[in-house]
């Protein structure tokens, strides 16, 4: 018994800060973690599931997750949200509760989304504010399963890549598909060697710069495009996804130069239609329908794409900048 007292005085007030960079906007980093449906994917360590999700990020709002381990055991969980501060900023309580709904333990989670550029870097910082002597083997495992829970939260961000994490994606998006008369293989060539993308990357009147392109995951392409007005538009992408030669997603964060920076997901996703007809998809999706107008009206965004897109052609066609 005393021993139990021990471990427990020693845990009250530890505080433990954890980190994780994420390829992805902060909005919508700031989302995976407050929509319970995208929070039941990735809540608790590898294995887990949460059947029960109840997670509405407002103040004063209750939290209550059923955990369930692998075989099958169920750890409920309860807290509640102390502070919301959109994209920025989340305060919650969370702690185990027992057969009796009762907390055998509670942290307070402080949790800060940080722009990294295209990226967001996400700091938790959890301190033990409430404890009984039951906890020990909760808290001893505790920062082992909340690194596990951001690995998958990372994961979860990687499959999502362009198709959103909300389920008004559609507002938040621009798609643009074109049917290229070449294999798959080539369309797939002809937007990955930097050498070729210079050929034909922006809309008609536009040239590139490309600084660096290494198209794996984690990789970062920084190119800038030149407008026929001499207006420059640096930007930096970093590659999430790259199933060659399915499909590629990455980050982009960019604009043009001195203004501000603009952010999304983007998506390029090769079809075969024929053995040598390819179907390309271009699917952008940014943080919210405002970003998404904003970009359509000040940037000509759609028929910027679709020049893009035309010119991808005309280079295809010509035998690929031979």
């Amino acid at each position: 018994m005393s021993k139990k007292n021990k471990t427990t005085k020693d845990y009250m007030g530890q505080e433990f800060v954890i980190t994780r960079e994420f390829a992805a906007p902060r909005e919508l980093v700031f989302e995976a973690w407050t929509d319970p449906k995208h929070v039941a994917q990735w809540w608790g360590p590898r294995g887990f599931t949460n059947p029960v999700c109840q997670w509405n990020a407002v103040k004063g709002q209750a939290i209550h997750v059923v955990m369930r381990a692998p075989d099958g055991t169920d750890y409920p969980m309860g807290g509640e949200f102390r502070e919301i501060v959109a994209p920025e900023r989340l305060v919650m309580s969370c702690g185990a509760l027992n057969e009796k709904a009762e907390m055998l333990f509670e942290f307070v989670h402080v949790v800060t989304f940080a722009e990294r550029g295209s990226k967001t870097l996400v700091t938790v910082n959890s301190r033990v504010t409430k404890i009984t002597a039951e906890a020990n083997k909760y808290i001893g495992g505790f920062e082992a399963g909340m690194t596990q829970s951001l690995v998958r939260l990372g994961e979860m961000l990687d499959r999502a890549g362009a198709e959103a994490l909300s389920s008004t994606a559609s507002e938040r998006e621009i798609v643009i598909s074109r049917v290229f008369a070449a294999s798959r293989e080539l369309v797939w060539d002809a937007m990955t060697d930097p050498k070729q993308v210079v050929k034909w990357w922006g809309p008609r009147g536009f040239t590139t710069t490309i600084e660096e392109m290494n198209v794996r995951p984690g990789g970062v392409w920084n190119h800038v495009m030149h407008g026929p007005d001499g207006t420059e538009y640096p930007g930096q992408s970093i590659f999430t996804e790259v199933v060659k030669p399915e499909r590629i997603v990455f980050t982009h964060g960019g604009g043009k130069k001195g203004g501000p920076s603009i952010q999304f997901v983007m998506a390029w996703t090769f079809d075969a239609v024929e053995a040598d007809k390819t179907r390309l998809t271009v699917r952008q999706v940014y943080a919210s329908a405002k970003d998404r107008d904003m970009i359509v009206r000040e940037f000509g965004a759609v028929e910027g794409g679709k020049q893009t897109l035309a010119r991808l052609g005309e280079h295809l066609a010509t035998g690929l900048g031979k």
